[in-house]
C-alpha cells in the first residue's frame, strides 16, 4: 500500500474509533500527515504498525469528583487521565481544571505530549489529565476540597516511575499544593516526585513557573538566529496572561523585545510604549482580576472587550492563551500585517488554516510541542533533583532550559533539511518526536 493511502486509512480508523472528539482527530491528524517519507525511509515502522500503536493510548482513565462547596452543597465533577504512551519513561504531563475539559480535549492533550516529551530528550513518557471543574470564582477551601477528592480516586495510577502529573490551565501552584498534600496522605509517603510544579520551599524546581513562556522565546531566538535576526527592537505581542503569557512577556522584553499587546479571555489590552509587566503580574498572580483593570491604571493603554489581538502589527506574535485561538483569517492578518515570527506558547493554538498560512508564507513558524516544550523539560529536570534530593540554582536550571530548547531547535532544523523541507519546524519537529518514540517500540516489542 502507498504511504499516503496507509497514513489516510490509519486516520479514518482514528476517526471511527474515536467519535466525536474533534480536537484529537486535528492532533492526529497533524502529525501523522507528514510522516509518509519517513516511512518510505524506514519501512519497519508500517510493517510493525508503530502509527497505529502510538494513536491509540495505553490507558484512558475516567472518574467521578464529588465535593462539597462552601454552601455544603454536593457538586460532582468528571475526572480524566490519558496515559498514551511509557516507552520513553513513566508517564508526564499536566492537569487542566476548565468547564471545556473532556475525553477529546484531554486525549489530543496527550497525544501531543507524547512527541513534545520525545523532543526534550528526557526519558518521560507522555500523558495528560483534568477535570471539567472551574477553579475561577472559587474559595480556596472549595479548591481544596475537589482537588482532595480529585487526588483521592487519581493516586492509586499514580507514582514516580509510573506517572508523573503537573499542572495546566487552571492548574498551579496552589492547586498542586493541595494535590501533593492529598497524595502523601493517602499513601504516607514524601514522594516529591510524584508531581512537578512543586513550590521551590517544598521540593519543587527553580524556573518551573518561568520555563514554557522563556522556552518559547528561545525557540523563537533560535529561529530567528537561524536567518541572521534577533529579538532585540521586535514589536511582539502575546495572547493570554496567565502564567505562560507572562513569563513570555518576561523573556522577550530581557531580550529587548517590545511587547504591545496581551489578552485574556474577556478581551485584549494594547499598550503601545509596551506592556507593564509588573502590573500584568500583580493583577494575575497576586489580585486574580482581569486584564481590563489594566487600563484603569494605563490610561494611556487601551482595552477592547472581545478585541482581536491579532490585528494589531508586530513583528513576533506568540499565541499563549489556548487551543485554535488563531485562525486562518487571523494568520493572514498576522502576515499582511508584517509578522515574521510566530511561536506557539500554547497547545495547538494554530487552526489547520493558520498554519496553512504561516507554511505558505515563508515566516518562521514555530509549533506548539517543540516551541512550548520547556515546560515539561523542566518538570523533569525537577524530577532529578528530587530522585537525588538536590536543589539546583536559578541559574543553572535556566541555562540546562536554554541548552534544550537550543537543542529541540537545531534537531527539528535538521529535520526539516534531511526530509527536504529547509525551515519547516512542523515537519521537522514530528519526524524527531516520532522516531525517538518509533524506535523506542520496535525495540521493547509489542506491547
Amino acid at each position: 500500500m502507498p504511504n499516503a493511502a496507509r497514513i489516510e486509512r490509519i486516520y479514518g480508523q482514528v476517526v471511527r474509533r474515536n467519535p466525536g472528539e474533534a480536537e484529537f482527530h486535528q492532533a492526529v491528524k497533524e502529525v501523522i500527515e507528514t510522516l509518509a517519507p519517513v516511512l518510505a525511509k524506514y519501512p519497519e515502522y508500517a510493517e510493525h504498525k508503530v502509527i497505529e500503536r502510538i494513536c491509540e493510548p495505553e490507558r484512558q482513565l475516567i472518574f467521578r469528583v464529588p465535593w462539597h462547596d462552601d454552601r455544603g452543597e454536593v457538586q460532582i465533577s468528571r475526572g480524566f487521565r490519558v496515559q498514551f504512551n511509557s516507552v520513553l519513561g513513566p508517564y508526564k504531563g499536566g492537569l487542566r481544571f476548565h468547564p471545556s475539559v473532556y475525553l477529546g480535549i484531554v486525549k489530543f492533550l496527550g497525544f501531543e505530549q507524547i512527541f513534545k516529551n520525545a523532543l526534550t530528550g528526557m526519558p518521560i513518557g507522555g500523558a495528560k489529565g483534568g477535570s471539567d471543574f472551574d477553579p475561577k470564582g472559587r474559595s480556596d477551601a472549595e479548591v481544596m476540597r475537589f482537588c482532595q477528592s480529585f487526588m483521592t480516586e487519581l493516586h492509586r495510577h499514580l507514582g514516580e516511575f509510573t506517572d508523573v502529573p503537573a499542572g495546566d490551565i487552571g492548574v498551579g501552584a496552589r492547586e498542586i499544593g493541595y494535590l501533593f498534600g492529598q497524595y502523601k496522605r493517602m499513601t504516607n509517603r514524601y514522594e516529591s516526585g510524584v508531581l512537578t510544579g512543586k513550590s521551590p520551599q517544598w521540593g519543587g524546581s527553580l524556573v518551573r513557573r518561568e520555563a514554557t513562556g522563556y522556552g518559547t522565546v528561545y525557540f523563537v531566538e533560535e529561529m530567528l538566529r537561524a536567518r541572521g535576526e534577533s529579538i532585540d527592537g521586535k514589536t511582539c505581542v502575546v495572547s493570554g496572561s496567565g502564567n505562560v503569557a507572562i513569563y513570555a512577556i518576561e523573556k522577550l522584553q530581557q531580550l529587548g523585545g517590545r511587547v504591545v499587546a496581551c489578552s485574556d479571555s474577556n478581551g485584549v489590552i494594547h499598550h503601545a510604549r509596551g506592556i507593564d509587566l509588573a502590573l500584568v503580574k500583580r493583577l494575575k498572580e497576586v489580585e486574580r482580576r482581569r486584564i481590563a483593570d489594566y487600563a484603569d491604571v494605563h490610561r494611556d493603554a487601551s482595552y477592547v472587550a472581545g478585541g482581536r489581538l491579532w490585528d494589531i502589527p508586530c513583528d513576533i506574535a506568540l499565541p499563549c492563551a489556548t487551543q485554535n485561538e488563531l485562525d486562518e483569517a487571523a494568520a493572514r492578518r498576522l502576515v499582511e500585517n508584517g509578522c515574521t515570527a510566530i511561536a506557539e506558547g500554547a497547545n495547538m493554538p494554530t487552526t489547520p488554516g493558520g498554519v496553512r498560512v504561516f507554511q505558505q508564507s515563508g515566516i518562521a513558524y514555530g509549533p506548539g510541542k517543540a516551541a512550548n516544550a520547556g515546560g515539561v523539560a523542566t518538570s523533569a529536570l525537577e524530577m532529578q533533583q528530587n530522585a537525588s534530593r538536590d536543589a539546583w540554582s536559578f541559574g543553572h536550571t535556566e541555562q540546562r532550559l536554554h541548552d534544550i530548547m537550543s537543542g529541540i531547535h537545531r534537531n527539528c532544523h535538521e529535520a526539516a533539511a534531511e526530509f527536504g523541507s529547509p525551515g519547516n519546524y512542523v515537519l521537522g519537529a514530528n519526524i524527531v518526536g516520532f522516531r525517538r518514540v518509533a524506535d523506542a517500540m520496535l525495540a521493547l516489542g509489542v506491547i
